[in-house]
């Protein structure tokens, strides 16, 4: 009986130990992930900056104010939260704007092959920076449903693991993409 007992505490144990290493995994998965995405929007916005001070031949006054705009935004800190990184997305997004009518308003800076460039290069950001966020995301994923289902979800509470959040799509992107629907009719 005793040997039973130790047995089914042996098997107990081993499972706990597994799930520990299974769950930290997890989490440096998301940290790493989450860390790759912190590095691409910092990339994302000094060739945001390039392309400000490159529109700065064309257009003083506006230039200034998007390159004022950019520092106040950046100099928020770290990204190190989902919320966080949703909070820069948005930022960024309202400086690309404000340049993209500076750029409509200029035409010999549509002509410019340094200007092209610098928007290539903020387009290549982009492309990374959502594969990053698919990686968290689908990390973030994994580590939810073990820290949900049971019997690992013992465990990780026993531990103090938690859910991860999600990173949000954003809206403005998702309303700027053509409806199929409307275009095949």
């Amino acid at each position: 009986m005793l040997v039973i007992i130790l047995g089914i505490a042996l098997l107990i144990g081993l499972y706990i130990f597994n799930t520990q290493r299974q769950l930290v995994n997890l989490d440096e998965l998301c940290k790493n992930a989450f860390s790759q995405i912190a590095v691409q929007l910092n990339s994302r916005w000094d060739a945001v900056m390039a392309l400000a001070k490159m529109t700065a031949q064309y257009s003083k006054h506006e230039s200034e104010t998007i390159i004022k705009a950019i520092e106040a935004r950046r100099q928020s800190g770290p990204v190190t939260t989902p919320q966080q990184f949703n909070e820069q997305q948005g930022a960024l997004s309202e400086v690309l704007g404000r340049l993209m009518v500076v750029h409509e308003a200029y035409p010999e800076l549509k002509a410019n092959e340094q200007y092209n460039k610098t928007m290539d290069s903020i387009n290549q950001y982009e492309e990374k920076v959502r594969m990053s966020r698919m990686v968290y995301n689908d990390t973030a994923t994994k580590m939810n449903r073990m820290v949900r289902q049971w019997p690992s979800s013992f465990v990780a509470n026993m531990l103090n693991f938690g859910e991860k959040e999600y990173l949000k799509v954003d809206e403005e992107k998702k309303q700027s993409y053509p409806n199929l629907d409307e275009a095949f009719k």
